[in-house]
């Protein structure tokens, strides 16, 4: 079952795909897109630069001994995914991938080519069920060993009602010491007018934004060790392990990444 693509009110992973230049989302996407770059023309800027943040962190953690890797809130396949970086550095590394829209599932199995020697494999399920997440990864990865949890441009949609660094927590507590986790997220910090009204037009559309200040996103590391240089800007976490984003300068884009190591 792929479920029902509802083609009525916009999703944040086809808004992605539209920002990123794909062509998996619908007109109510693209217009709630077209309305957002009103506010701040920047925003298919941020979503490349948070493309290349999972980028670098993912080839960091691979040059860093990590082999398993569990990413929630994947989106739409866009090449390079998480795997073919991680894979390309360590060929016996396995992912898994997993998300809540039926459209990331009609184009899963774009996520699945990859080693002989890894694997990888795709999961619908609900970073709100994180039992559901669990769940399913366990049948590819050993949650005895080290795994890099990626929540890339994904918490920024979950509100505080439905408990996002708890969830966090729950994901964390079941993986063992040496994890990581990986994420990063928007912001009001740097605009607060035009994030208020991103906010407001995207609630009357269905759509949850949950911007978070610098100190409620450190929150999500609580008890972590953040690896150098700590939360930053995410095009200014190690850009020397990556390429430039197209268009991107160094002002500041309206986001934060950040990676840490579970003690």
């Amino acid at each position: 079952m792929t479920g029902q693509i509802d083609t009525t009110r916009p999703h944040p992973a086809r808004m992605y795909d539209w920002y990123l230049g794909g062509k998996d989302n619908y007109p109510v996407d693209e217009e709630m897109g077209r309305q957002m770059l009103t506010l701040d023309p920047r925003v298919p800027v941020m979503a490349r630069v948070n493309r290349a943040f999972m980028h670098r962190a993912t080839r960091w953690l691979a040059r860093n001994g990590v082999r398993q890797f569990l990413d929630v809130g994947t989106g739409i396949p866009t090449e390079p995914n998480l795997h073919q970086v991680a894979q390309g550095i360590a060929p016996d590394a396995r992912v898994v991938y997993c998300d809540n829209d039926p459209i990331v599932l009609a184009h899963a199995a774009a996520l699945l080519r990859g080693t002989d020697e890894g694997a990888t494999e795709y999961l619908q399920a609900d970073v709100r069920d994180p039992d559901a997440v669990l769940e399913g990864a366990r049948k590819v990865l050993d949650l005895t060993r080290p795994v890099a949890l990626s929540l890339i441009a994904l918490l920024h949609f979950v509100s505080d009602e439905d408990g996002a660094h708890d969830l966090v927590r729950r994901l964390l507590a079941e993986l063992p010491s040496g994890s990581y986790l990986v994420v990063t997220h928007a912001t009001s910090d740097f605009t607060p007018e035009e994030s208020k009204a991103a906010t407001e037009k995207l609630r009357a559309a269905g759509v949850t934004l949950a911007l978070r200040s610098r100190e409620e996103f450190t929150r999500f590391f609580d008890g972590l060790d953040l690896v150098e240089p700590g939360v930053e800007v995410p095009h200014r976490w190690h850009p020397e392990l990556g390429e430039p984003v197209p268009g991107q300068d160094d002002g500041v884009i309206p986001g934060y990444g950040a990676v840490a190591r579970k003690p």
